[in-house]
């Protein structure tokens, strides 16, 4: 008997586990031509609120949309169960190009950006005239923040009962912004002023917490029941009341849409040089600076200088402007 011989193996003798069977992807998606429009209301957790014809619908963000973002304000379009039936679910599908973006980082020093509403008109800064203590920064960089985003800007000021809103009211009269006043001790004080401001527009409220937005929009839309909190007595902040952002429709037209209170507004995303936009008259002279001046203070042959002390420009609202540049610069400290 012959000696029995070692097999020699090749690559014939590997056996290859067949991969799971998959059409190729492709970039070319669904049209979606009969998808319904809608606007979004709110978001919690995933899901969205949207306003259907006059329903509300519930619904979730398709999966050909990836990693785009879909926010209070955005008109969108969706299909399904759009019936707004309790436990019917629809998918938005699309998102319409945004005609206005507010945004805002968490620090000056944050690359990611947070769209807070989208289509907005106006951006109605509110602040408190005590409890808490007004705070001109915060209120600065909501103005830098309205003014990039091409929003008209509204001051609000609150708790008129508590403090005299002189000061305040000279402090922002240089940059033309408009300002209303309201009450706690009298009912409806100020507040049909107010309404004549938001009516027929999609205004945004933002303050910091306790400051009255929930009150607010308590008084402007019946039946909203947002949250009211009450400010620390200890540290003189507010407690975070509404946890997320909510459109309501106000009665005789517009839409209001309340966010939660903020602590600081990051302004990252702000180009300083775009602010000048927003003051058409500095503007107009700036095509006189050194190439790359900021307009800031220290440089020492900015044309807004000399046009503020000829009169060409006013001098108060020319340090206003300053003011809101080193409110982009400077970090919240509140």
């Amino acid at each position: 008997m012959s000696p029995r011989r070692a097999r020699t193996y090749d690559e014939s003798d590997a056996r290859v586990r067949p991969g799971p069977a998959s059409r190729p992807r492709t970039k070319v998606r669904p049209a979606h031509a009969d998808a319904v429009p809608g606007r979004v209301l709110t978001v919690d957790r995933g899901r969205y609120t949207c306003l259907v014809e006059d329903r509300s619908v519930a619904a979730m963000k398709a999966r050909e949309l990836g990693r785009q973002g879909v926010v209070v304000g955005d008109a969108v379009g969706l299909v399904g169960d759009v019936s707004g039936d309790e436990g019917a679910l629809a998918r938005v599908v699309r998102v319409e190009p945004r005609r206005t973006v507010l945004r805002r980082t968490a620090d000056d020093d944050d690359p990611v950006e947070r769209v807070l509403v989208a289509n907005a008109e106006q951006l109605v800064v509110v602040a408190a005239l005590a409890e808490p203590e007004p705070s001109h920064r915060l209120v600065d960089r909501c103005l830098v923040a309205a003014y990039d985003a091409g929003l008209q800007p509204l001051l609000c000021l609150t708790k008129a009962d508590l403090a005299d809103p002189t000061p305040l009211l000279e402090t922002y009269a240089p940059l033309g912004v408009p300002a209303v006043v309201t009450r706690r001790d009298r009912e409806r004080a100020g507040l049909e002023e107010l309404v004549g401001w938001l009516r027929g527009r999609v205004s945004v409220l933002v303050g910091r917490s306790g400051v009255g937005k929930s009150t607010l929009v308590n008084s402007l839309v019946p039946g909203a029941h947002r949250t009211v909190g009450k400010v620390n007595a200890v540290t003189g902040r507010g407690r975070h009341t509404s946890t997320s952002a909510l459109a309501l429709p106000l009665p005789g037209g517009g839409w209001v849409v309340d966010t939660p209170g903020v602590r600081s507004f990051g302004l990252a995303h702000v180009d300083p040089r775009r602010l000048l936009h927003a003051f058409p008259d500095l503007a107009a002279v700036s095509d006189h600076c050194p190439r790359g001046c900021t307009h800031a203070a220290t440089e020492p042959e900015c044309a807004l200088d000399q046009a503020a002390a000829t009169g060409q420009v006013s001098s108060a609202r020319l340090a206003s402007y300053r003011r809101l540049i080193e409110a982009r610069e400077r970090r919240e400290g509140d």
